[in-house]
């Protein structure tokens, strides 16, 4: 993973193509004696990180059905609202669908209203069948009172009883089958409005939305392409907020931890530098360039919300602003230098803290005036 450390535009003293960077803040100069002392300066260690900008919110938009795209309602770099229409695709024979059961729906409200044709001829001939029924009933009493009064035969009596009772089942009968078609009527109602509120979201399928406001930062798809579903038609973000996401080298990763300081440059942006907070760091390394993810985000000016700008950064460390340093040329091994004591020679252990280039700070083992030498 290329690493090239960068510093303020005033503090500019190192460039390097390697990792585990320590800033120095300061004046450096590489030791040109063969002795020298421990000295005083400003040490700022820090991690090299590079990576991009993207949008907060990222999100593709996505097909919901097969179809080629008849319609680009937007282009790259427009803002769009949140549930707007962006995209149509072509859908003949679900838009004949649609329209069969927009039809069958309002037939269906049709027969169920209060002046549904069906219901009025199945009320009408109830009507009739209780009027004859009422005068049936009128005649079969009186043939009853003839009968009692030996006035009438058995015969006329009986086919007068009759007769009302043939028109009190037929009265029944059709209430049955007033109510029956009602019930069923209601049934196909609630279908057909089903089947029209499937075939609604259906066709919803064939017209692409946004989910939310968000800027457009690319179309994957042109006017006449067929688009599959599931595939994605275009990527949208926050077009107002970005954060950073950076790739660290894994031997750097236990020195990272969440509100430590990130300092930003971009090749958009010249010399500027940015500063931004570590939000998170994710614990998955990636195996292809062996660097773990840390995001951050921007504290106080931020850049504009371009997608994908290239940034270097490193994240501060630890700061020391008076740490005792000799010139990393005089260690020996991982631990010890030469000092010179008493006009001798003799090799001593220190502990070292942090390291640049060119500087060792030394926590313990030597002083101001101790003289170091050369092996």
């Amino acid at each position: 993973m290329k690493k090239i450390a960068f510093y303020y535009f005033h503090k500019v003293y190192v460039t390097t193509a390697i990792g585990g960077l320590l800033i120095y803040l300061g004046s450096s100069c590489k030791s040109k004696d063969e002795t020298t002392s421990p000295v005083y300066k400003n040490l700022t260690e820090a991690v090299y990180a590079s990576g991009n900008v993207f949008p907060k919110n990222e999100y593709k938009v996505v097909a919901n059905a097969d179809g080629y795209l008849q319609q680009q309602l937007v282009n790259e770099g427009d803002v769009v609202n949140r549930n707007q229409l962006m995209f149509g695709l072509e859908s003949l024979s679900q838009d004949a669908r649609s329209e069969a059961a927009a039809n069958i729906y309002r037939q269906a409200e049709a027969n169920y209203a209060d002046n549904s044709p069906i219901l009025a001829e199945l009320e009408v001939a109830l009507r009739n069948a209780r009027t004859k029924l009422q005068n049936d009933s009128v005649n079969y009493v009186r043939f009853k009172d003839l009968f009692a009064q030996n006035a009438t035969s058995k015969a006329e009596f009986e086919k007068a009883e009759l007769t009302y009772t043939t028109s009190k089942n037929d009265v029944a009968a059709r209430q049955k089958a007033l109510a029956r078609t009602k019930n069923q009527l209601y049934v196909d109602l609630q279908n057909s409005r089903s089947n029209f509120r499937v075939n609604t979201r259906e066709g919803d399928n064939y017209r692409i939305k946004s989910i939310e406001a968000a800027r457009v930062y690319e179309v994957y798809k042109k006017v006449g392409e067929l688009v599959r579903r599931g595939e994605a038609v275009a990527l949208l973000g926050n077009p107002n907020e970005v954060y950073l996401q950076l790739a660290v080298d894994e031997t750097d990763f236990s020195k990272l931890k969440v509100d430590q300081e990130v300092l930003i440059k971009m090749d958009a942006y010249g010399d500027k530098v940015f500063k931004a907070k570590v939000t998170k760091v994710y614990p998955k390394l990636n195996k292809i360039d062996q660097s773990f993810r840390v995001d951050a985000e921007f504290v106080g000016e931020s850049p504009a919300a371009y997608y994908g700008l290239t940034v270097e950064a490193n994240i501060i460390i630890s700061q020391n602003p008076k740490a005792l340093t000799i010139p990393k040329e005089y260690l020996i091994g991982m631990d010890s230098v030469w000092v010179v004591e008493a006009k001798e020679k003799k090799k001593i252990k220190i502990v070292k803290g942090a390291e640049n280039f060119d500087l060792i700070e030394v926590k313990a083992g030597l002083s101001e005036k101790s003289v170091l030498v050369k092996e």
